[in-house]
């Protein structure tokens, strides 16, 4: 499949700062968010499961783009449009055996190399970061721009830059190659994320 992102604004449901995933879901697609990641990292997967079901289901409704952090399992059964992998997690080839081919799958990349592994094994997009030091891992350091833009010369896949990204930063990731920019602290902390987040889809 050839897939293509519907916005330049990847939205992460994180529950870092506290938020209830659903609730945040919610709040997302009423700003225009178009597609969206499920990332609760310590969570049950009983309760990954539930959470995912009822986005599935509010994307549906306003045909966007819902995808699941890391497990296959999860976004089979909660009916996601696709998954996004980390380098350690099932590698793409096993995952395909189990999901219907429309699925979309994503791959976390942090280098050229992996970049170019991911789509040869027939990633529909890849993540590539961390962009930028700090961000919601604290990164030491960043790849930057000019890897970013290695990055896009050497796959023909979507990109979706990731990693110490803010609103102010869209922009130059954007002309660097991203199609896409996914952005979790400057997001979830913001005092008005609705607001944020539609600024965010108006940058141009």
């Amino acid at each position: 499949m050839t897939f293509k992102f519907d916005s330049h604004f990847y939205a992460m449901i994180d529950t870092a700062a506290g938020h209830e995933p659903v609730a945040l879901a919610q709040l997302y697609l009423e700003a225009g968010a178009r597609v969206m990641q499920l990332r609760m990292k310590n969570a049950s997967a009983r309760d990954i499961l539930a959470a995912a079901r009822v986005i599935a289901e509010l994307n549906r409704r306003r045909g966007a783009t819902f995808i699941v952090n890391d497990r296959v399992d999860l976004a089979i059964l909660s009916g996601a449009d696709g998954v996004h992998l980390g380098q350690d997690d099932l590698p793409i080839e096993a995952a395909r055996k189990l999901i219907e081919s429309k699925m979309i799958i994503g791959i976390s990349t942090h280098s050229v190399e992996q970049a170019r592994a991911a789509e040869a094994s027939g990633a529909d997009y890849i993540g590539f970061g961390p962009m930028y030091p700090g961000g919601l891992k604290e990164n030491a350091s960043g790849k930057g721009l000019a890897m970013l833009q290695e990055v896009r010369a050497a796959v023909r896949i979507p990109i979706v830059a990731i990693g110490g990204i803010t609103e102010a930063r869209v922009p130059e990731v954007l002309t660097a190659g991203a199609n896409a920019a996914a952005i979790i602290t400057d997001v979830i902390r913001a005092p008005d994320i609705a607001a944020k987040v539609r600024s965010i889809l108006a940058i141009s």
